[in-house]
């Protein structure tokens, strides 16, 4: 399977611990500072950004989409945002500080996963819920908030059930299940693949095993990684936000050619309190863009100098005014 646009959410899923031994440059611009999490067998390591002054300041978790993303919102060479650091700078420049991290199996984080068939969605949520308990010890931040992002987005809401937070943000995150989106992005770029995909899915969401996957389908259903997507595809992300007792705001990108809009206004409904937040013409990567087609959406994937689009700050700023 290529790494085409449409197949961008499809290829994350399909990689998701394929870069384990990746490397990362730990160079930290002004006030940042590097910070690790223990996570056996390996550390998750991260990045705090604190603004200029004296404090104490809000502090959001910036949670990453699916697949190989690092910190600072990039897979390899082959996916070049620099979103989580932009969006770490944006918050930083509004008075808020940030946590951005590589999740397990990912650059610097890479030893904290032994065998990709030892993952599991809920170790996502649990390394979450960890990182809001060692910032929650650090007096220079006074209230703690999840931003996640696409895959992140989920993750942030099961976080929020494991342990307090005072705020959380959903970033492009979806309102089904995985599988009806898989079916959704096949549907669009690979039809014919489709019925094999979601008989697969299928039997993966009652919580067995695929023997027989087809040569096409092997990197998104591959053996080792079967156990990780079981645990995934079992949660309903309405469902599971609709859970909590906290301010929400989503925020979705009107560009998007991963995740619809219609993803946003479930969550939405799951949570009537929720502010939505529809931004025209941003795309998955939370870059404004021209218009909604694969190359009018490619540039934010490959060029980190497209910026973010202040929507995003601003409405985590609002979020953590609501929440005063």
């Amino acid at each position: 399977m290529q790494l085409r646009t449409p197949f961008r959410f499809l290829t994350g899923i399909a990689l998701a611990a394929a870069f384990a031994g990746a490397t990362y440059a730990a160079a930290c611009a002004a006030g940042e500072e590097p910070v690790t999490l223990a996570a056996p067998p390996g550390i998750l390591q991260g990045t705090l950004d604190v603004p200029a002054g004296a404090g104490p300041f809000p502090l959001v978790i910036i949670l990453a989409g699916s697949g190989p993303t690092d910190r600072n919102g990039n897979q390899g060479e082959q996916i070049r945002t620099d979103t989580y650091k932009q969006l770490a700078a944006g918050l930083a420049a509004k008075g808020v500080a940030s946590l951005r991290y590589d999740k397990r199996g990912v650059a610097g984080s890479s030893r904290a996963v032994a065998k990709e068939n030892d993952l599991r969605f809920e170790t996502y949520a649990d390394d979450a819920a960890a990182w809001v308990a060692k910032v929650r010890k650090d007096p220079r931040f006074n209230r703690i908030f999840i931003a996640g992002h696409s895959e992140g987005s989920l993750v942030g809401i099961l976080a929020a059930q494991r342990t307090k937070i005072d705020g959380f943000v959903s970033l492009d995150g979806a309102g089904r299940r995985v599988p009806a989106l898989l079916h959704d992005q096949l549907a669009k770029g690979a039809p014919n693949l489709v019925v094999q995909s979601d008989a697969i899915a299928a039997q993966l969401q009652r919580g067995q095993s695929v023997d027989d996957v087809p040569d096409e389908l092997q990197m998104l259903y591959r053996p080792s990684v079967q156990q990780y997507l079981i645990s995934w595809f079992k949660y309903d992300p309405a469902t599971e936000l609709a859970k909590l007792k906290i301010p929400v705001t989503i925020v979705q990108g009107e560009a998007d050619i991963q995740v619809p809009v219609s993803d946003a206004k479930l969550l939405a409904a799951a949570d009537p309190a929720a502010k939505l937040v529809i931004v025209p013409g941003m795309s998955h990567p939370l870059k404004h863009v021209g218009g909604t087609s694969p190359a009018d959406e490619n540039p934010a994937y490959v060029d980190p100098a497209l910026p973010l689009d202040p929507a995003v700050v601003q409405a985590i700023v609002d979020l953590i005014a609501r929440a005063a």
